[in-house]
């Protein structure tokens, strides 16, 4: 079975969806009605914006979701019989299985990227990636630091597992893992803890809209990040989809359910190999490639 999937934060380029533009007219006037939804010209900042403009939240999410939407509608001669997408992904996958209209989608994504920024105005925080230790000792790490919040927050692949929480929390949390073995423990480049509790008056905020939302019955499966399982209820996929900014994303238990369930080739639609790379490392034996 084929497998649409989709990046999420950090994938983005100066130059994305250029190409398109410039090709297909149908993307053309997705890029164009982007602009218009949104109130400024995001194309402009995608095709041309330097990597500090490209970097800020509020610019990265819906760049990120324009240009994953766009690659998977420019072209109709495969279409996924499932879909997921790595965190803010899942909303770029709930459009391609029809779930969303690319208007809705792009309004929900704009008002996370917003809750999202002002949730690590209110908290600062960060998170950082651990490699080379099991998912369990870095749980059990994240689990004794006191006082402060760390968690899991992204299951990558088996031995890369990015973790969340203040910013105190994380350097603590990085220098007991690197004791504990981890290969490497690297601070990253994000505006706050993404996928902790932290997100919480974020969380708050996107419920309100999702529930204002018109969700379609989907065309096929998503493979949500909260729970790995695959959805096609509307009710449990808007639950999931409010619930993932304060949980982690799963992504490891989600390819390896999708494999389990008869995903074979694993196309990435919009910016980046990223997920590729992910997929190759949770299941070797299947195909992986890029619209």
């Amino acid at each position: 079975m084929k497998a649409f999937i989709f990046p999420g934060q950090g994938a983005q380029f100066t130059g994305m969806g250029k190409e398109l533009y410039d090709t297909k007219p149908q993307s053309k006037a997705l890029f164009d009605q982007a602009d218009e939804i949104l109130g400024f010209k995001i194309t402009q900042i995608m095709f041309s914006g330097s990597a500090d403009e490209l970097k800020q939240t509020k610019v990265t999410q819906p760049a990120v979701f324009i240009h994953s939407v766009v690659t998977a509608l420019a072209q109709d001669s495969v279409q996924p019989q499932m879909v997921a997408g790595h965190s803010l992904g899942e909303f770029s996958a709930l459009v391609a299985n029809k779930t969303l209209s690319f208007e809705d989608g792009l309004k929900l994504v704009f008002k996370r990227a917003l809750a999202m920024q002002r949730a690590c105005e209110i908290n600062p925080s960060t998170m950082a990636a651990i490699l080379g230790l099991d998912d369990q000792v870095v749980e059990e790490v994240c689990a004794s630091i006191q006082g402060e919040v760390v968690v899991a927050a992204n299951y990558n692949c088996p031995g890369q597992l990015v973790i969340s929480g203040s910013i105190k929390g994380i350097d603590i949390a990085c220098e007991k893992l690197k004791a504990a073995g981890a290969k490497r423990a690297l601070p990253l480049q994000v505006g706050g803890a993404f996928h902790s509790p932290l997100m919480e008056p974020a969380r708050e905020e996107l419920a309100a809209a999702i529930k204002a939302t018109h969700f379609h019955t989907p065309v096929c499966p998503v493979y949500q990040n909260v729970t790995a399982l695959p959805s096609t209820d509307v009710e449990v996929i808007k639950k999931n989809l409010i619930d993932q900014l304060t949980a982690p994303v799963r992504w490891t238990q989600l390819v390896q359910t999708m494999v389990k369930d008869g995903g074979s080739s694993f196309i990435e639609c919009g910016p980046g190999k990223v997920l590729q790379g992910l997929v190759k490392k949770i299941a070797p034996q299947v195909e992986v490639s890029s619209l």
